[in-house]
């Protein structure tokens, strides 16, 4: 048995039916681009024909010049009592001047009798004719059966008929869809070998989606099942709760399964991958992806980082790297010697976990996260605490006092931020305006330190995060604040802690800008 399997993507059409999913015409041309690089068998660009924003794509995709991937345009079989050399649907399909072709039928008699309102033989020659049809038209035709495990399930016998209606007309490929995703592993696993016991695993794929959080647990078994093709989306997007996480399936099939893929040589650029679908949606990604996330391969515990450093199989499943991922040891209050030595040296510290030292920091560490601080994602201020506590930090400048006034005007609302710091002894005294407070400050303390430390024009603020730690005391409840800045070359974050929202902000706001001075 070939252990070979097609890549076929459809994050273009079905992956923009998902809420709060939407790609304009560029950004589809860019992702068409992308996928090819990576080595994609087929990239499934939507609907011809159905809204301006895919034909124009079509238009423009027929100009790309796809090193690997075949474009594919999805529709749907003829229309009942209907000749398939007439029927619009299929003119359009063909006028896409897209290689391939997919089109979907109905496998489950419940949807012939009650949705298309046809006979089940009228049903069989659609999906046939379509078929012979396209193909003779050049095209390469991927059959889509549309609900085939309820079907099957319904009338065995029928379902499979279908796919021998497609298989004649000259199908290269039945990929049979969970399409409500409510089948179960082991029935889904049965019903996949019996496809191809009946019509070869050359000719079988497997098109599944999420609803019992299944997606990427049936499209594998439906691969060990001998299917020789596997549809999903990029991150899971789809409609209702998505579609099999393609990035899931991929790194299983080519990391555990022994299975191999047009792209396996690229798998190192999966994260990056996965990451420029987020960014395009506009998304934020989601740490807890598998393989790709951000936490895919972070420690905690002490032991837990610890004995990853040491032998890095011991806690993680696979190389990081294979997937273009990587370690992070994560420090919080149940970090011991071993972890905070491990974080400082992912920071570039070298840090002897037998220092004297080591015994103030863990304790300073313990009690601020009692207080709330948390340093999983504010690197720059972990730095910042592990080289005051070494005698590391430089005094670049002493704060004197800060002031946050905010007053509307009409209806315009305005901050006005005093800040006074002294820098090399002289006393600087600065006043800015911004339309909200943290931006008055940050813009304030920088006007004070900028003609000292020119360095500083190069850094912005790109994201502030708050978070109400007690919720009892209402109003005066202890907050913490997440600020991430940029220099253009690096990103590092930064926290505060105070009852007072904008004192927090402006902690955060203070370790941002020693930890940019102290980079030189």
């Amino acid at each position: 048995m070939s252990t070979a399997v097609k890549i076929y993507d459809t994050t273009l059409r079905d992956g923009t039916q998902g809420e709060g999913i939407s790609f304009s015409v560029a950004d589809k041309l860019l992702i068409a681009q992308k996928l090819d690089h990576f080595g994609v068998d087929y990239i499934e660009g939507g609907f011809p024909g159905s809204n301006p924003r895919d034909i124009t794509f079509f238009q423009e995709a027929q100009k790309l010049n796809l090193k690997h991937a075949r474009l594919a345009a999805f529709g749907s079989t003829r229309r009942a009592g209907a000749k398939a050399n007439e029927d619009a649907q299929l003119k359009t399909l063909l006028d896409s001047g897209m290689p391939v072709t997919t089109i979907v039928g109905k496998t489950w008699t419940l949807h012939v009798t009650e949705i298309l309102r046809t006979t089940l033989e009228e049903n069989l020659a659609m999906i046939e004719d379509s078929t012979r049809y396209l193909v003779a038209q050049g095209r390469e035709v991927i059959y889509d059966a549309e609900h085939f495990f309820d079907g099957y399930k319904s009338d065995p016998d029928y379902a499979l008929k279908t796919l021998a209606a497609a298989l004649r007309g000259g199908a290269s490929n039945l990929s049979l869809c969970d399409t409500n995703g409510g089948t179960m592993v082991d029935e889904f696993k049965d019903i996949v070998a019996r496809a191809v016991r009946e019509f070869g695993a050359d000719k079988i794929g497997v098109h599944c989606h999420n609803d019992c959080g299944l997606g990427v647990a049936l499209s594998l078994a439906g691969i060990t099942a001998g299917a020789s093709l596997v549809q999903g989306t990029a991150n899971g997007y789809g409609e209702r709760v998505g579609n099999a996480n393609l990035t899931t399936v991929l790194a299983n099939l080519l990391l555990k399964m022994g299975r191999t893929a047009h792209c396996a040589p690229h798998l190192g650029q999966l994260r990056d991958l996965s990451l420029f679908f987020d960014e395009l949606a506009n998304l934020r990604p989601d740490p807890k992806a598998p393989f790709v996330g951000h936490s895919a391969f972070a420690h905690k515990g002490g032991l837990h980082a610890n004995a990853a450093q040491k032998v890095a199989r011991s806690y993680e499943h696979i190389d990081p790297s294979l997937v273009g991922n990587r370690t992070r040891v994560l420090v919080s209050d149940m970090a011991g010697r071993s972890s905070l030595a491990l974080k400082a040296r992912e920071l570039g510290l070298e840090l002897d976990e037998k220092r004297p030292e080591m015994k103030g920091l863990i304790d300073e560490l313990k009690e601020r996260e009692f207080r709330g601080y948390e340093y999983e994602a504010a690197d720059a201020s972990f730095r910042l605490l592990v080289g005051k506590h070494l005698g590391q930090n430089r005094s670049f400048f002493e704060v004197e006092s800060y002031r946050v006034i905010i007053e509307r005007h009409g209806g315009e609302l305005w901050a006005e931020a005093t800040v006074k710091l002294k820098i090399d002894g002289e006393t600087v005294h600065t006043v800015a305006e911004e339309t909200g407070p943290v931006g008055a400050l940050d813009r304030a303390l920088r006007l004070a330190l900028e003609k000292t430390y020119p360095q500083l024009r190069d850094m912005n603020l790109r994201d502030y995060k708050v978070r109400i730690l007690e919720g009892s005391t209402g109003a005066g409840s202890r907050t913490r604040v997440l600020i991430e800045s940029g220099d253009g070359k690096r990103i590092w974050g930064t926290v505060g802690v105070s009852d007072n929202i904008i004192d927090a902000s402006w902690e955060a706001l203070r370790d941002a800008v020693e930890y940019k001075l102290s980079l030189g």
